[in-house]
């Protein structure tokens, strides 16, 4: 747990992922339909949805957290995202704004890949018609590949001769190469798990080597794709040749456009709508709450559920970032001054405060994670005041509601 969960929100230019990145959070990137209209990346704070724990204990009214909110037991907890510059084939080798990309890539712990499955830009962002956006998340995953491999071969030679010199693990070896990418050792191990029996480092040929940055790329960079522009008229053809090919790949069918519009109505009083589900009211089915809307708009709203809502049962775009969070494991950890109450102290609001942390940490891990590496954990307790070692590990409904006592410092 060295620092907060990032998501990367990657893809071509003109794909929709600017306009993904504002329907997830409160930023307001450039949009716009021209390559790079991203150049410099946006990161923002998005809010992932999650089952609260104060309907737990029937305390929805009093939950009032520090960070994001909590509505009927729904919590929305900050997650930090990254929109970077769109990627184009031939970035690898620094073609359009690759470097770049690939440099602010790295810090990422998972990626939403935006594809455009309306099949109307080109592999550079530019308008046509009839695209086949199966090849954008070949390219893609390429292009990281390409980047990855790249830097290794360049210094193979005295990797290898390092590597026989200092007698060193091939974990060790890797991790040193890796760490650039915010690598983590579990990580190049789960990496050469996948591949089996590999022969000695120094043996390795440009296949190997090619094999190894594949599974190391399935750890450091799992992916969620995020069909958008689902409602597209060529979009249905698109979605089922990407599911054929990626049966094992998390795809959740998205329409960004359609959200930031729902949202805008939300707030701007003209429309009930619950983010994430297919359910929106107008001024029709609330008068005295709602504002009047025009025919054209009501036109589009009809169109939307028909095309959207009532279909594909939401716009899909709070799905995905569930996805996201999913593959890299992460649940809610609600940390409470006082673990009878579950308030933060003084007041009479509970679940205060929230933290997403990946399934399994121990305990004390979590607890250094929160309060830093200087303090001595005296103890950790859980619900009903039950004591809980620093080894205990972390999942929903267990070991998630959390009060740490410090030990008080020793006196000089």
């Amino acid at each position: 747990m060295p620092r907060d969960p990032l998501i990367g929100i990657v893809g071509k230019p003109s794909s929709g992922k600017s306009t993904l990145l504002n329907s997830l959070t409160d930023a307001n990137a450039a949009v716009g339909a021209f390559p790079f209209c991203t150049i410099e990346p946006n990161q923002a704070t998005g809010y992932l949805e999650v089952d609260c724990a104060c309907s737990r204990f029937g305390k929805e009214s009093l939950c009032k957290p520090n960070y994001g909110w909590c509505e009927k037991g729904k919590r929305h907890v900050p997650i930090m995202l990254l929109d970077v510059a769109g990627l184009v084939p031939g970035a690898h080798s620094g073609r359009g704004l690759g470097n770049k990309f690939l440099d602010d890539l790295r810090h990422a712990d998972a990626l939403i890949h935006v594809v455009d499955v309306s099949g109307t830009t080109d592999s550079e962002g530019k308008n046509t018609r009839g695209y086949d956006p199966l090849n954008d998340i070949e390219w893609l995953q390429d292009e990281i590949r390409l980047w990855i491999e790249g830097n290794l071969k360049k210094r193979w030679g005295s990797i290898v001769r390092r590597h026989t010199a200092t007698k060193s693990s091939v974990v060790d070896t890797l991790q040193t190469q890796f760490g650039g990418y915010s690598s983590q050792v579990w990580m190049v191990q789960k990496a050469l798990d996948r591949l089996g029996n590999i022969p000695p480092l120094e043996q390795w040929d440009d296949e190997m080597i090619t094999n190894v940055v594949k599974a190391f790329m399935m750890e450091k960079f799992p992916t969620v794709l995020a069909l958008n522009k689902m409602d597209h008229a060529d979009a249905d053809k698109n979605v089922s040749k990407i599911m054929l090919k990626y049966p094992n790949v998390k795809s959740v069918l998205t329409s960004a456009l359609t959200e930031i519009f729902l949202r805008k109505l939300k707030k701007q009083g003209f429309v009930h709508y619950e983010e994430g589900t297919e359910f929106i009211d107008t001024c029709e089915d609330d008068p005295d709450n709602l504002k009047p809307l025009d025919e054209k708009v009501l036109s589009r709203i009809e169109d939307i559920r028909d095309l959207v809502l009532y279909r594909f049962g939401s716009t899909g775009v709070v799905q995905v970032l569930q996805a996201a969070a999913d593959i890299l494991q992460l649940v809610p950890v609600y940390t409470v001054k006082n673990i009878q109450s579950f308030t933060g102290g003084n007041g009479t609001n509970v679940f205060r405060d929230c933290f997403l942390v990946k399934k399994g940490t121990p305990a004390g891990t979590v607890a250094r994670y929160i309060l830093g590496t200087e303090v001595t954990i005296a103890a950790i307790e859980t619900v009903g005041g039950m004591r809980v070692s620093e080894d205990a590990l972390v999942d929903v409904k267990q070991n998630d509601i959390l009060c740490f006592k410090i030990a008080p410092r020793a006196k000089a």
